[in-house]
């Protein structure tokens, strides 16, 4: 069968032919060699004719009866095999590719199944803290106004007492609920910065006059690093540059060390203005540091409850800073002190 895979029906047609040429050339030199006789040109052409018509009938009967089905029976097998082999790669790449998505699918499910467990335990850790933050004044309010319903109230020296502690649980519960609304629009991008030009030492100005009177019961005195007579120009929103400037002043005066000291120093970067806020109070341990920008994350939770915090401040701060394109960074050293620092774009000189 080997041999027959390389002779088409083309090919033994061309074979045919030069049987036939080869032994119509015999004939002729047969003629030749034995003289030529009168009859033999009679004879001669009719026994060719008939070697031709033999020979043509026994190889048109091979090729079409016999060889041409073997070569179609051959030539299908071998399409069918190649068929085959190129179905089978198709399939395999096919499978291959099945396989490739179902993979990817199934990290994509796991990735979300991640997400949405630590989705749920800040859930928890949200609810637990939110309660806890407002479980404590609303309890001290409880049981100031039931020492004033139980006869305080006719105490002069209860009831206006009492009465003030009342209106600053009151004021926490409320900072609690306003820098909750606060986090809960930065993160949600739903807050939008109106950005002014200002000068910024003015407003750490305002800020010091605010916390004057902490600092004072503490000792702590409070200065700005003015490197230049000329005002410290930025492009922000002010309020909420504001609210950052307040609550890293403010912590700076709750954790500094007492009759110590709270900084700002401002350091001109070419298109940025740095800015930085410094103690020298009881700074945060290395493995905390990582962590303070958290939602409610406290270094000492005991005195930071103490101190009336709501362990939201710093959140608020990173967001507002990140909502001005930048970044804030900390640097601390227990018992030594801590320094927050973060940049804003440069104003133009008003003119």
């Amino acid at each position: 069968m080997q041999f027959l895979r390389s002779y088409t029906p083309s090919k033994l047609s061309l074979i045919t032919s030069l049987v036939t040429t080869l032994f119509t050339a015999m004939l002729l030199i047969l003629n030749y060699l034995i003289g030529a006789v009168h009859w033999l040109f009679i004879l001669i052409p009719a026994i060719f004719m008939v070697s031709f018509l033999t020979t043509s009938y026994i190889l048109n009967y091979l090729i079409n009866d016999k060889i041409t089905p073997i070569y179609k029976t051959i030539s299908g097998v071998q399409d069918k095999d190649k068929s085959r082999k190129r179905k089978k790669e198709r399939n395999k790449d096919i499978l291959a590719e099945v396989e490739h998505d179902v993979k990817i699918w199934a990290d994509d499910k796991m990735a979300e199944i991640e997400r949405l467990r630590d989705l749920e335990k800040y859930r928890k850790d949200f609810v637990g803290n939110v309660s806890h933050e407002l479980k404590t004044p609303i309890f001290n309010i409880q049981g100031y106004i039931l020492t004033l319903l139980d006869g305080g109230l006719e105490d002069p020296e209860i009831n206006r007492l009492y009465l003030e502690r009342t209106e600053k649980s009151i004021d926490r519960m409320i900072n609690v609920v306003e820098d909750l609304e606060s986090i809960t629009k930065l993160e949600s991008g739903e807050l939008k910065l109106n950005p002014e030009t200002f000068d910024i030492s003015k407003l750490v100005e305002e800020v010091f006059e605010l916390e004057l009177r902490e600092a004072t019961e503490r000792g702590i005195s409070m200065k700005m690093n003015l490197t230049s007579g000329k005002p410290f120009l930025v492009k922000a929103d002010k309020k909420r540059i504001f609210e950052a400037m307040r609550n890293l002043i403010g912590n700076a005066i709750k954790y500094g060390r007492k009759d110590g000291s709270v900084q700002v120093g401002f350091y001109d970067m070419n298109n940025l203005l740095l800015i930085e806020v410094s103690d020298d109070g009881i700074g945060i341990d290395k493995k905390d540091l990582p962590r303070i920008f958290e939602r409610f994350y406290r270094v000492d939770k005991s005195r930071s409850r103490m101190q009336g915090g709501t362990g939201l401040g710093l959140s608020i701060v990173k967001h507002i800073i990140e909502a001005h394109k930048q970044k804030i960074h900390v640097k601390s050293t227990p018992d030594v002190g801590t320094t927050f620092t973060f940049a804003l774009e440069k104003g133009k000189t008003m003119k």
